[in-house]
């Protein structure tokens, strides 16, 4: 069994109309995506619009959260400023968490040993289970496959990796080479087969906020064989994958305007993100019912 499960979803944060964090809707959400198979939540990371909220509002919906619902937490918890990251990783305990994400440092730019530095510090703040997470798109620097390695065998409480860098091979080596007990997630939906090929053991997703059934059937096929019924529910939740992010509406904005299109808390997104395109809305029910046909 997975530490955290096997199909977790990287919920937004709901918002009401004027811009305030939505906690009634927060934990109505957290509870249907619960429902809905996944088996644990990431709570405000960068789909949740980490970098929107203020500190108190980020430890207010990780408390929400877990008075709602009673499946593994891990709370996003990675700043691109170390001393700030380790403050906020240290209140996540206290706030009911299971454990952390902590994303590489962003826009800083800094070398692999200032990467190092970081995550070691960062981890040394907190007695909970760490999971790193790496995506470049986003932070502008990937974590070397042997640092990676190294932080897995020598901090004690690095137990996973969430893998966004689009390289199943170089995500292979990582697999191979970490010490029993580490896993590692899908990060990017649309690698998730490929992954789960190499030996990843789930998805930290976004599209699972609605095509969670689908992908814990594609999970379930892949852990008993048959791989043309994993290629076959992959190929269904093709087009939730291409919709959820482009630089017409990145993501979280998909992801809420699928949700909105469901009846479900979301609201807009924190400037800068906004609404997105107006037939947004119109486009997540038509791959609604494409997925559901």
């Amino acid at each position: 069994m997975a530490r955290f499960g096997t199909v977790i979803t990287a919920m937004v944060t709901p918002f009401t109309d004027d811009g305030e964090v939505d906690h009634d809707g927060a934990a109505e959400l957290a509870r249907w995506l619960v429902e809905q198979g996944n088996e644990a939540l990431v709570v405000t990371g960068t789909t949740g619009e980490a970098a929107c909220l203020t500190d108190p509002e980020q430890i207010d919906v990780w408390r929400t959260v877990r008075a709602a619902v009673d499946v593994p937490l891990i709370a996003g918890s990675g700043t691109n400023d170390t001393r700030h990251a380790a403050e906020l990783t240290s209140c996540a305990a206290d706030a009911g968490m299971d454990g952390v994400l902590i994303v590489t440092p962003y826009y800083n730019r800094p070398s692999q040993a200032g990467i190092e530095a970081h995550f070691r510090h960062v981890c040394a703040a907190t007695p909970l289970p760490v999971v790193i997470y790496d995506i470049p798109v986003r932070t502008g620097r990937k974590i070397g496959s042997e640092l990676l390695s190294r932080l897995a065998r020598e901090v004690p409480n690095v137990v996973g990796l969430k893998d966004a860098a689009g390289d199943p091979g170089a995500t292979a080596r990582i697999i191979a080479e970490a010490p029993e007990g580490f896993e590692v997630f899908s990060g990017d939906d649309a690698l998730t087969l490929p992954l789960l090929a190499v030996g990843a053991v789930g998805v930290i997703g976004v599209a699972t906020h609605w095509c969670a059934p689908q992908m814990v059937e594609m999970v379930r096929a892949v852990e008993r064989g048959d791989l043309a019924e994993a290629r076959r529910l992959n190929a269904r939740m093709a087009e939730s994958f291409e919709f959820e992010t482009g630089d017409a509406a990145p993501n979280p904005v998909p992801t809420k305007a699928m949700l909105r299109s469901l009846g479900r808390p979301a609201g807009p997104c924190r400037p800068p993100m906004g609404y997105g395109p107006d037939d947004l809305e119109q486009r997540a029910r038509d791959v609604y019912a494409r997925l559901h046909a």
